[in-house]
């Protein structure tokens, strides 16, 4: 039977299981929508933006395991997921994004809303493919899905041209995948594993290091066992937290940039670091030469590419996270007495804790270990900055709690649209998303998506009035100049200042007046005390989102604080600015 490619296109969401479709209109994709008209297969979600679209899909494929997929029309529709292919692929989530393109005589010609979006996006994704013959269509849609989720997850996009959507041509389609040149890895070199085992087992300051790998592969129970066996201590990189309950007695925290000082001690004095899933960028290493200095270095990563690219390992293992936990398992001998280790590092975590000090002001803290307390299971989705590094540090992880964040790429304007995905794709979870006054102004026409869903989500803004985590840089790096950061600034005020007044503008806009103009509740918390009462009146809410703005201290830094290029040992655990 002859059938359009628009109607394949239709039959292959429905074979490969999708049931939420993120789409936006336009001319070169108006046929692909007419076929959508009617289908109650999966449901079409209309979002106000493409990159909102995007990250949408992207927060739905991170909540759920699924792929997340979309449609765009061709020129700035495609253009407009350009950041949420790239935030996707730093992050490795599986995504299969369509777009619309002129008909296939007029590429080239620069025709209306023509672009090479295939060109643009080839060194951001996973692959990227025009269909040019209809007989084509169905096997690059099939491979598209089995490329996206297989292997190293990552981003796909299907260019779509206009005559191809509208050619006659089979209605099969394919049931198996075989490409040449692309098989993913399967398997453990038990060689290798059994190598990295007796180091572990022979070391006597163990370490495992856990990236966003062990999450994406879903091995989190399978490494609690592990670690709980072995006595071994445990950190991880921002992805990779909650791939251990946070309150874990071997958790000892994130590292990084951001880390605590237990969690970064523990590197520098480790003497084996067994590391799963981790792409050593340099917000984790620090100086590279002085990282992990004293250890032999194990690295578990399903990305061939990754290993040893940042830090030379000992032991290199290609293979999935999981698969890789789970062998181990079966095959590590008993450990040497771990516990002066483990006992060392619980101390330094209980002497050195993370806490804010604000004088008895509200501050982020309060504000996400009440979260914690008012949802202890939940998916919180974080946009980029202090708002995210805050979240890091504070926010509990237990039970199926999820963090969403962009880690790779760092994107603003990510968390509300993410939220969004995540509560669609997982409507029984309760879904909280956290940002920045800065951050929630890139997407927040995205709340019409939300109300138009009647999407029960939580919208918490930390407003400090600041892009604040330059700020900070500004701050603690270049004599605190404030270069285009501060959000009140208007012509009428001085041309440069380097600190808050209470003669400064009144912000815009008005977060609240802007969350009744959607038709939801706005709430304004000005002090610790308002915070648990907001979060449950938010919990009322059932069939839409609730805006909460907590007004904080406008020049609160995040700490403890590496340096960009100095080791992990070289911490700022306070700071102070001159006059503040």
């Amino acid at each position: 039977m002859k059938i359009k490619g628009t109607q394949l296109f239709v039959k292959a969401l429905i074979e490969e299981g999708v049931d939420t479709l993120f789409a936006y209109p336009g001319g070169m994709a108006i046929d692909l929508f007419d076929a959508l008209y009617g289908e109650e297969a999966f449901q079409v979600i209309l979002p106000r933006h493409e990159q909102g679209l995007v990250h949408a899909a992207d927060g739905y494929a991170r909540a759920t395991g699924k792929t997340g997929v979309c449609l765009v029309t061709s020129g700035p529709g495609a253009t407009n997921l350009v950041t949420g292919i790239a935030t996707a692929n730093y992050d490795s989530v599986p995504l299969v994004c369509f777009t619309g393109q002129v008909p296939t005589n007029l590429i080239g010609n620069d025709a209306f809303q023509e672009v090479d979006i295939v060109g643009i996006c080839r060194s951001i994704c996973k692959y990227a493919v025009t269909v040019r013959r209809r007989e084509d269509l169905g096997r690059i849609i099939k491979e598209a899905f089995y490329i996206a989720r297989t292997g190293k997850p990552g981003p796909v996009l299907v260019d779509f041209p206009k005559d191809i959507q509208l050619a006659l041509g089979s209605d099969e389609y394919p049931k198996e995948v075989n490409i040449r040149g692309y098989k993913p890895s399967t398997g453990v070199h038990m060689g290798q594993l059994r190598k990295a085992a007796d180091m572990l087992t022979a070391a006597k300051r163990p370490l495992f290091l856990l990236g966003g790998g062990v999450n994406i592969s879903g091995g989190g129970e399978a490494m609690t066992r592990l670690a709980e066996r072995l006595n071994i201590p445990v950190i991880t990189t921002i992805m990779g937290k909650g791939s251990l309950p946070t309150d874990h007695p071997l958790y000892i925290g994130n590292m990084g940039m951001h880390g605590n000082v237990a969690a970064n001690t523990a590197v520098s004095e480790c003497d084996v670091l067994f590391s799963i899933g981790t792409r050593f960028n340099d917000r984790i290493t620090g100086k590279i030469s002085e990282f992990a200095k004293n250890a032999k270095i194990v690295h578990i990563d399903i990305d061939a590419a990754s290993i040893s690219r940042n830090i030379v390992v000992d032991v290199p293992i290609v293979a999935d996270a999981k698969e890789a936990i789970e062998k181990l398992s079966e095959i590590i001998g008993e450990p040497k007495n771990t516990a002066e280790w483990v006992a060392r590092l619980q101390s330094l975590k209980s002497e050195k804790p993370i806490r804010m000090q604000t004088e008895g002001r509200m501050n982020p803290q309060d504000i996400i270990e009440a979260v914690n307390a008012h949802f202890p299971e939940a998916i919180v989705t974080t946009d980029v900055g202090q708002n995210q590094m805050w979240t890091s540090q504070f926010l509990q992880l237990r039970g199926r709690s999820k963090l969403l964040t962009s880690g790779g790429l760092g994107t603003m304007g990510y968390g509300l649209p993410a939220a969004i995905g995540a509560k669609l794709g997982r409507p029984d979870m309760a879904v909280v998303s956290i940002s920045g006054d800065g951050g929630f102004q890139m997407n927040e026409q995205e709340l019409a998506t939300a109300v138009n869903e009647e999407l029960p989500i939580v919208i918490c803004i930390l407003n400090n009035s600041y892009l604040g985590n330059v700020r900070q840089w500004q701050e603690m790096f270049f004599g605190g100049r404030y270069s285009c950061t501060c959000l009140k600034k208007r012509k009428s005020c001085a041309r440069w200042c380097s600190s808050p007044a209470a003669s400064c503008p009144p912000y815009i806009p008005d977060f609240v007046k802007l969350a009744q103009s959607y038709g939801i509740e706005g709430i304004r918390v000005t002090d610790r005390d308002q915070i648990g009462a907001a979060l449950e009146r938010a919990k009322q809410n059932t069939k839409a989102p609730t805006l909460i703005e907590f007004i904080i201290d406008r020049e609160l830094d995040i700490l403890p604080m590496v340096p960009g290029g100095n080791a992990l040992s070289d911490m700022v655990t306070e700071y102070k600015k001159e006059g503040k």
